[in-house]
C-alpha cells in the first residue's frame, strides 16, 4: 500500500539558487511578522519593564585590563545584524555576477526603478522636516525591507509572473546596496583612523586569500571576524564589516563544470566495476570513490553560494527575529497615536514610503519604459508595476535599523521614527498585495 506523503514531492524538488533565495526570504518573512507582534504585545502589557529591562543588560568580554560592553540591544543591532549585512554582501555579489543585474540591459529597470524609489523618499522627508529636530532621518525611508516584499509576491502565487518576483528581487537588491552606502557614508559620527586602517588591512587579507585561491571557510571567518571588530572600534557602523567582507569571499568554483563530469562519470564507472554485497555493504575502494565524488561537488560549488544557503536559515530563525524582538516593541498610547503620527518624523516616513516610493519606482519605470531606455519585464504590465511599488514601501528592517542610527541619542524621534515606519510599511504592503490580488491585469 502506498503510503500517503503530501510533502514528498517537496522535499525531492530541485530547487535552483535563485528559488532557495525566494524560499529562504519568504521564511524570514512570516518569522518577522510573528515576532513583530510578540514584540508589541511585551512592549504594551506587564511584560514591558521586563522587556526593557532583558534587552538592556550588559553583556562584558573581558581579557585581562581589556574590555568590551555593550547592552544585548546593542550586540543584536552591531553583531548579529553584521551577519545579516554579510548575507546582503552576498546577495548583491551573486545579483551583480550571475543574477538579474549582471545582464546590464535587464537590470536597468530594476536599478533606475531602485534609484528613483530611494531618491523621492528622501525628499519628501526632507520637505516635511525641513530644519526640523528630524531632518536627519532623512534615509529611513529609502530601504525596502526584501523578506516582506517578496513574501507579499509569493503569497500572490500564479498571479503574478515570474519576471515581476525577479524585477522586485533586483530592484530590492540595489535599494540594499543604496542603504548600505548611507549607513557608511552619512551615519557615523566620529572616525577613528588607526582601528579604520587595521579593517582595512583585514579586508586585503580577505581579497589575498581570494587571489590565491582558497576555498576553506575558516580563514575568511577569523579574519573577518576581526575586521569586524576593528570597524566597530573605527566608529564607522560595525555591520558594514559584513557587507565587505562578502565582497571578498570566492565566487568561482575550484573545478570546472566540464571538468566535473569527466571525473564524476569516470569515478561512478569505476564504482560499478565493483560486485554490490548486500550483507557487506560498500567495499573500501567504493567509499574512498565517493568521499572523492563528494570533494568534486564541493569543488564545484563555491564558497559565496555556500555561505549564502548555509546562512539564510540561521539569519532567518535567529538573526531576524532577535531584531525584530529587540527594536519592534513601542509602547503605543492609542489615545494619542493620531497626534504622534502627525509629527513631522512620522508624516515624513509615511509620506516617504507611500508616496515617494509610488514616484520613484512606478513614476520612474513608466518614465524610461516610455522612453525605451528600458522594457517591462516578460509577462508583466504598468498595473503590476504599480502595485509593486507599493510593496516597496515596506521599509521594517532597514528603516528601522536607520531610524536607531539617525536619532541614536532621542528615544522620542526614534519612537515617532517607528510607529511611522509601522504604519507606512502595514498600508504599503496590504495595498500593494490587494492592488495585484484583486485589481493588476
Amino acid at each position: 500500500m502506498k503510503l500517503y506523503a503530501p510533502w514528498e514531492k517537496t522535499f525531492k524538488k530541485v530547487a535552483t539558487p535563485f528559488e532557495h533565495f525566494i524560499h529562504a526570504q519568504t521564511t524570514t518573512g512570516a518569522i518577522l511578522m510573528f515576532m513583530t507582534i510578540i514584540a508589541l504585545i511585551f512592549a504594551n502589557t506587564s511584560f514591558s519593564e521586563a522587556y526593557g529591562h532583558f534587552f538592556h543588560m550588559k553583556i562584558d568580554f573581558n581579557v585581562g585590563e581589556w574590555k568590551l560592553s555593550h547592552t544585548l540591544h546593542h550586540w543584536i543591532n552591531d553583531g548579529l545584524m553584521a551577519i545579516f549585512f554579510f548575507i546582503i554582501g552576498l546577495e548583491i555579489k551573486r545579483e551583480v555576477t550571475v543574477g538579474e543585474l549582471s545582464n546590464i540591459k535587464a537590470a536597468l529597470l530594476p536599478v533606475l526603478a531602485a534609484i528613483g524609489g530611494m531618491v523621492f523618499p528622501a525628499l519628501i522627508y526632507i520637505y516635511i522636516n525641513y530644519g526640523t529636530q528630524g531632518a536627519g532621518g532623512w534615509g529611513i525611508p529609502m530601504a525596502t525591507d526584501i523578506a516582506f516584499a517578496i513574501s507579499a509576491l509569493v503569497l500572490l502565487g500564479k498571479r503574478v509572473p515570474p519576471a515581476l518576483v525577479t524585477f522586485l528581487v533586483a530592484l530590492a537588491i540595489v535599494d540594499d546596496l543604496g542603504a548600505v552606502l548611507v549607513i557608511a557614508l552619512f551615519y557615523t559620527e566620529q572616525i577613528h583612523m588607526l582601528p579604520l586602517m587595521l579593517a582595512g588591512a583585514s579586508f586585503l587579507i580577505l581579497v589575498a586569500f581570494n587571489r590565491f585561491g582558497i576555498h576553506m571557510i575558516l580563514p575568511y571567518f577569523i579574519v573577518g571576524l576581526f575586521m569586524w571588530f576593528f570597524m566597530l572600534e573605527s566608529g564607522v557602523h560595525a555591520t558594514i564589516a559584513g557587507v565587505i567582507a562578502a565582497l571578498a569571499i570566492p565566487t568561482r568554483p575550484k573545478l570546472s563544470a566540464v571538468g566535473f563530469r569527466k571525473d564524476a562519470k569516470k569515478l561512478l564507472d569505476e564504482y560499478d566495476t565493483y560486485p554490490i554485497d548486500s550483507t557487506k555493504g560498500m567495499n573500501e575502494r567504493q567509499k574512498a570513490i565517493l568521499l572523492k565524488l563528494e570533494s568534486n561537488i564541493n569543488a564545484i560549488g563555491t564558497p559565496a553560494a555556500r555561505l549564502e544557503r548555509d546562512l539564510h536559515l540561521p539569519v532567518a530563525l535567529i538573526v531576524i527575529p532577535l531584531f525584530a524582538l529587540a527594536n519592534a516593541g513601542i509602547a503605543i498610547d492609542f489615545s494619542s497615536i493620531s497626534t504622534t503620527i502627525m509629527e513631522p518624523v512620522s508624516m515624513g516616513i509615511i509620506g516617504g514610503l507611500i508616496l515617494g516610493k509610488v514616484l520613484g519606482i512606478f513614476g520612474v519605470a513608466w518614465l524610461a519604459i516610455k522612453l525605451k531606455i528600458a522594457s517591462l519585464p516578460h509577462d508583466s504590465s504598468m498595473s503590476q508595476i504599480f502595485g509593486v511599488a507599493f510593496l516597496g514601501g515596506i521599509g521594517f528592517t532597514m528603516s528601522i535599523f536607520v531610524a536607531d542610527l539617525a536619532f541614536i541619542n532621542n528615544p522620542e524621534l526614534i519612537f515617532q521614527a517607528k510607529v511611522g515606519i509601522l504604519a507606512a510599511s502595514l498600508f504599503a504592503g496590504l495595498f500593494g498585495y490587494f492592488w495585484l490580488r484583486y485589481i493588476a491585469k
